[in-house]
C-alpha cells in the first residue's frame, strides 16, 4: 500500500496539487483501492492528530510574530544593527542576517521572516548598491535561522510526532541558530570584502545609538524571557506562547504605540491562516504516517539500514541525504511529519538522541526552503527583489556550503545540540 500511496502522491504533486491535499488524496486513494482498513479510521486519525494541547502554541506564536515584526519595531531594529555593524565589509547584508536571528525569537516562522525582513531590507540593500540577487539570497538563507531560534513552529510539529520535549528542543536550537548566524555573517563579510560591496557611511553617534537601543529593548527582551521561562520550568511552551502574545500586545500598545484595530485584525487573520495551513498538513501527514506505521515500515526500514549500512556514521549520512532530497520537493512541516516516524527508531538504534535528531532534521530540511525547486523563502525574496531564481541560486552557493558544513557538525557532534 505504501508504494501505491507514493505513486499517487508523485502524480498529485506533478499536477501542482498542494502538498496537504496531495497527501490526503494519495492516502485515501490507497485505502479505497486496497480496502485493507476502513476509511473512517483514517478520518478519525486525521482529527485525533489535531487534538493535542501543545498545538495551541502555534497560533499564539504566529500572532506574536505578526504583532512584533511589523510596525516601528522592525525599522528601529534595522537602524540599531546598522549602527553596530554597517561599517564593516558586507555590514548591511550582515544586518539582514542578524535581524532574522533576532526576529527568530519572536515569530518562529521562516516564511513570515522572509516576507517581513525581506520587504524592509532588500530595497534598502539595493539602494545602497548591493546586487539584487545577493540581497535576495542573503535574506532567503537568513530567514531559515528563524526556525532554529526559539520559538520554532517546526520544532513544535516535530515534538508532536516524536514525543520529544518542546522546551528541550527550543533550548537545543539556540547554539545551532547562533552558529548558523555566525556562518552566514562570515559569508557576507568575505563576499563584501572580495567584491567591494558598499558600506553604511552614516556617522556614528552614541546618543542616537542608545536611543535606538532603548527603543528596541522591550522587543529584544522577548527571546531572553522565553528561554528563561522554559529553561527553568517557570512555564510550559503553551503557556509561554500565550504570555508572549500578551507581552506583544502590551509592547505594541504602550511602548511603540502602533497597535491599531486594523493591525490587530490583520495579525489575527494572518495567525489563523498560517495555523490552518500547518494543521491541514498535520492532518494530511498523519494519515500517511498511520498507514506507514500500520504496515510496520519504520521497523523494516530500521532493520534494512542496520543490516546494509552497519556503521552508525553511514546510517546518519544516509538519513541526511534522504532528508536533503525530501526537503527539496516537500514543504518543511510535511517533511518533518513524514520522516520523523521513520527516523526516530533508526536514530535510537544508532544511539542518537531524539533531540539531536530533531535539530539535525530541521536544519537539514530548512535548506530546502532556499533551494529550488520548492524554495519557499527563495521565491519570496526573489519576488521582492524582482530577480530571476537562477541568479539568486548562484549567489546562494557559499551559503549552501556553510549550511552543509554546520549540518554535518550537528549530525556528528552531539555537544552542539544537547544541553
Amino acid at each position: 500500500m505504501t508504494a501505491l500511496i507514493i505513486v499517487f502522491f508523485m502524480v498529485a504533486a506533478l499536477a501542482s496539487i498542494p502538498i496537504a491535499h496531495a497527501l490526503v488524496l494519495s492516502a485515501v486513494g490507497g485505502l479505497f483501492i486496497l480496502d485493507r482498513v476502513p476509511v473512517h479510521l483514517a478520518i478519525e486519525q486525521m482529527i485525533a492528530q489535531t487534538q493535542s494541547f501543545p498545538l495551541i502554541a502555534i497560533p499564539f506564536f504566529m500572532m506574536t510574530g505578526a504583532l512584533m515584526v511589523s510596525g516601528r519595531l522592525g525599522q528601529s531594529l534595522v537602524n540599531l544593527l546598522s549602527m553596530m555593524i554597517g561599517r564593516v565589509h558586507g555590514g548591511p547584508a550582515q544586518v539582514g542576517v542578524l535581524s532574522s536571528t533576532i526576529f527568530g525569537g519572536v515569530s518562529g516562522s521562516a516564511v513570515a521572516d522572509a516576507s517581513a525582513i525581506g520587504s524592509m531590507l532588500i530595497p534598502w540593500l539595493k539602494k545602497l548598491g548591493y546586487p539584487a540577487p545577493f540581497a535576495a539570497g542573503t535574506l532567503a538563507a537568513a530567514a531559515t535561522i528563524d526556525i532554529l531560534i526559539p520559538p520554532s513552529i517546526p520544532m513544535i510539529v516535530y515534538a508532536l510526532v516524536s514525543g520529544a520535549s518542546i522546551g528541550a528542543l527550543f533550548v537545543a536550537g539556540i547554539l545551532p541558530g547562533l552558529l548558523m548566524c555566525g556562518g552566514f555573517m562570515a559569508v557576507c563579510y568575505i563576499q563584501g570584502r572580495r567584491r567591494n560591496f558598499p558600506r553604511d557611511t552614516t556617522p556614528f553617534h552614541w546618543g542616537a545609538f542608545l536611543k535606538q537601543l532603548a527603543h528596541a529593548g522591550p522587543a529584544l527582551a522577548m527571546p531572553v524571557l522565553i528561554i528563561i521561562f522554559l529553561r527553568f520550568g517557570i512555564a510550559t511552551p503553551t503557556e509561554v506562547s500565550v504570555m508572549s502574545t500578551l507581552y506583544a500586545l502590551l509592547v505594541s500598545g504602550l511602548v511603540y504605540r502602533d497597535l491599531t484595530v486594523a493591525k490587530l485584525k490583520h495579525a489575527a487573520i494572518e495567525a489563523g491562516i498560517s495555523t490552518g495551513v500547518v494543521l491541514l498538513i498535520i492532518m494530511a501527514s498523519s494519515v500517511v504516517g498511520w498507514i506507514v506505521t500500520y504496515e510496520q515500515l519504520p521497523a523494516a526500514f530500521t532493520q534494512f539500514a542496520k543490516e546494509t549500512l552497519q556503521s552508525p556514521w553511514l546510517i546518519i549520512l544516509a538519513m541526511n541525504l534522504i532528508m536533503l532530497a525530501t526537503g527539496m520537493f516537500i514543504d518543511l512541516p510535511a517533511a518533518v511529519l513524514l520522516l520523523t516516524p521513520m527516523f526516530v527508531p533508526l536514530a535510537q538504534a544508532v544511539g542518537m538522541d531524539t533531540i539531536q535528531l530533531g535539530i539535525m532534521m530541521i536544519v537539514n530540511l530548512s535548506i530546502g526552503l532556499y533551494h529550488p525547486p520548492i524554495g519557499t523563502t527563495l521565491f519570496i525574496t526573489s519576488s521582492i527583489a524582482k530577480v530571476r531564481i537562477g541568479d539568486v541560486v548562484m549567489e546562494l552557493l557559499p551559503f549552501y556550503v556553510v549550511a552543509i558544513g554546520l549540518l554535518l557538525g550537528f549530525a556528528y557532534i552531539p555537544a552542539l545540540t544537547l544541553r
